[in-house]
């Protein structure tokens, strides 16, 4: 069984062993772009992309990192006035610029008082060498974690949300940051137009054949303002919205079949009312987990009970 009697791996039980306080992750915004915007290998972002739809209110682009470490901290400690901080660079891809800014940028949030370690949100195609030497060494002195958007296994997919990378690109990189010593984060979107549910599910048993230390998993929203939301309001016909129900035993299914090795760090997503189209839920994150959790009891299953795979 699962610590915290949880029928999966919980990220929280992730962290909980490695640091014996309260960490809470503070998001960074250092003004990267994306070079699936500025033309370096695509125009107009991910189809699905609206960067507002997961950036806090806290985080803004005109404010040093050090400014918005200090208004993270500022908001976060006064419910817990003794927790530590992780810095999240997360708009955006945060390992798109020179080595020297990029260092320059990570040491400036690390040298922020009470930041014990870096979250690090990139692209599969955004890692050169160099950097990896740089977090390689980098682990051994702190926390870091590197989170890649994966979003699907199936290249299909990839093409038609205008990804401009590869899955077999994902798996490389992951397996070559892992080689290094370095935990691995991957992302998913569940429901991605054009995926079967037997599709859906297969991303587990794919995912499960990588060296990942953490999953994030959400539901595909449509954003306004993005290329998908143009999509769907021509041809909503080809698109797939699950319901609550159907989605609390999708993420069951999916983490029947992942590996028990693997903590999940989220199923859903909940981006801001005034950006979503749909679906429209009308739960906060925390009360559809518990809605999984509570599925997962009624079905007596957990993760990696149909995953055939042990290390």
């Amino acid at each position: 069984m699962f610590t915290n009697d949880k029928p999966y791996r919980d990220f929280a039980d992730y962290l909980a062993a490695r640091f014996h306080y309260k960490v809470q992750k503070i998001s960074v915004n250092a003004g990267f772009t994306c070079p699936n915007r500025d033309g370096n290998k695509g125009r107009g972002g991910c189809t699905y992309c609206n960067n507002q739809s997961f950036s806090p209110g806290y985080g803004k682009p005109t404010k040093s990192i050090t400014e918005q470490m200090a208004d993270g901290v500022q908001f976060f400690s006064r419910k817990y006035p003794e927790m530590q901080y992780l810095a999240y660079f997360q708009s955006y891809t945060n390992t798109y610029d020179s080595l020297a800014s990029l260092t320059e940028k990570y040491e400036e949030a690390l040298s922020y008082p009470g930041v014990v370690g870096l979250i690090v949100g990139t692209r599969p195609d955004c890692m050169p060498k160099e950097l990896l030497d740089y977090f390689e060494q980098l682990n051994k002195k702190t926390f870091l974690l590197i989170e890649y958007g994966v979003e699907s296994t199936l290249n299909r997919s990839l093409e038609r949300v205008n990804r401009q990378h590869s899955y077999e690109e994902s798996a490389a990189m992951i397996r070559k940051t892992a080689e290094r010593g370095i935990p691995v984060g991957a992302h998913m979107i569940l429901g991605l137009p054009g995926e079967s549910e037997e599709e859906i599910l297969c991303h587990a048993d794919r995912l499960s054949e990588l060296p990942l230390t953490t999953l994030k998993l959400h539901q595909l929203q449509i954003i306004r303002y993005t290329a998908m939301a143009r999509e769907y309001k021509l041809l909503p016909e080809s698109f797939r919205l699950f319901a609550p129900e159907e989605y609390i035993d999708l993420c069951v299914s999916f983490a029947e079949r992942l590996h028990p090795d693997i903590h999940i760090e989220r199923f859903t997503s909940q981006s801001p009312k005034r950006l979503l189209i749909a679906p429209d839920w009308g739960m906060k994150n925390h009360e559809m987990t518990a809605r999984i959790i509570k599925r997962f009891r009624e079905r007596d299953t957990q993760q990696g009970r149909l995953c055939d795979i042990r290390a």
